[in-house]
């Protein structure tokens, strides 16, 4: 088994227009409903799941010019454990962060490493 490094992404845009188009008790029950269909997409793949990962918040780049603050698409981070990289990627084909939010997507990365060599 490899571990994979896997990040959910959400377009600044996307969360802007919703925050615009939609009213404030639906984006609660939206956000309630996305919740409860994450922790049971959780639950069904804990056995797979190395790290749950955190939420992911704003940003610093460091570069040769010193420290800004900057944006980027990144929402939440996670660990998982699978035989082959498309097997990690097949995980979250119908995961709730793509179903339910348009324009996310998940990106699943291979780690380096004597585990993965």
């Amino acid at each position: 088994m490899s571990k994979f490094f896997v990040t959910f992404s959400m377009p600044a845009a996307t969360v802007q227009k919703w925050m615009e188009t939609v009213d404030e008790a639906t984006r609660k029950e939206q956000t309630e409903n996305m919740m409860q269909e994450w922790n049971d997409w959780m639950t069904a793949h804990a056995s797979q799941i190395v790290d749950k990962g955190l939420p992911l918040g704003k940003t610093k780049r460091v570069d040769a010019s010193g420290v800004s603050d900057t944006k980027n698409e990144l929402n939440w981070y996670l660990i998982v454990e699978a035989d082959s990289h498309d097997a990690a990627a097949q995980l979250f084909v119908d995961h709730p962060h793509i179903k339910m939010i348009p324009d996310t997507y998940v990106e699943v990365m291979t780690t380096a490493g004597p585990a993965n060599s």
